[in-house]
């Protein structure tokens, strides 16, 4: 199942020291797998789309600051899921950069607000794939809920059923990693 396979060490090495051909070759046999990690990732068919050309650009471009050939996957995988969740942030704005008006956060808020994103990805991630896109589509994005339902092929009541067990879920996920003051986390 030669699909599945990541592009090889051999060709990943002589992508990294400039070899053009080797690099398009390696662009082109990581489109399927890229493309894997954002439709999982990202909030819609289309954000998905460009998260993963935006991926396939940084690869081409950086791909001699790739340090070991055998983490290529994992490095897409980050790349795509930090322009997933660029694209997020960039939905929740209303498409707009900041606010003229806006403070800029301090370096520890910027930290806390970057280290809460991952948080919230990582368990919006884990959701189930429909789940996830009823969870973006409402909550990320503020479709309504029939625009969400019609989009998705789905009633109003299954979409809400899935609404609340992603919510649910992700609450769980959020609470559990929270400290002993916090309702639902509590380690000792």
């Amino acid at each position: 199942m030669a699909e599945f396979d990541w592009p090889g060490e051999q060709l990943i090495t002589a992508a990294r020291e400039g070899d053009p051909e080797a690099t398009a070759a390696l662009v082109s046999g990581s489109h399927p797998h890229v493309r894997r990690f954002a439709r999982t990732l990202c909030a819609s068919p289309q954000d998905a789309e460009d998260a993963a050309q935006e991926a396939l650009i940084i690869l081409y471009r950086k791909i001699g600051m790739l340090r070991a050939s055998g983490a290529l996957a994992s490095w897409m995988f980050r790349i795509v899921r930090n322009e997933c969740v660029r694209r997020t942030r960039l939905a929740l704005r209303g498409g707009h950069g900041p606010l003229p008006d806006a403070v800029a956060p301090s370096f520890e808020e910027e930290v806390f607000l970057r280290l809460e994103a991952g948080r919230v990805a990582a368990a919006i991630a884990a959701l189930p794939a429909d789940q996830r896109r009823v969870l973006i589509m409402r909550d990320v994005q503020g479709h309504s809920g029939r625009t969400t339902a019609d989009a998705l092929g789905l009633s109003t009541a299954a979409m809400k059923s899935r609404l609340h067990r992603a919510r649910t879920t992700v609450r769980q996920a959020l609470g559990d990693q929270d400290g002993p003051d916090h309702p639902g986390g509590g380690h000792d």
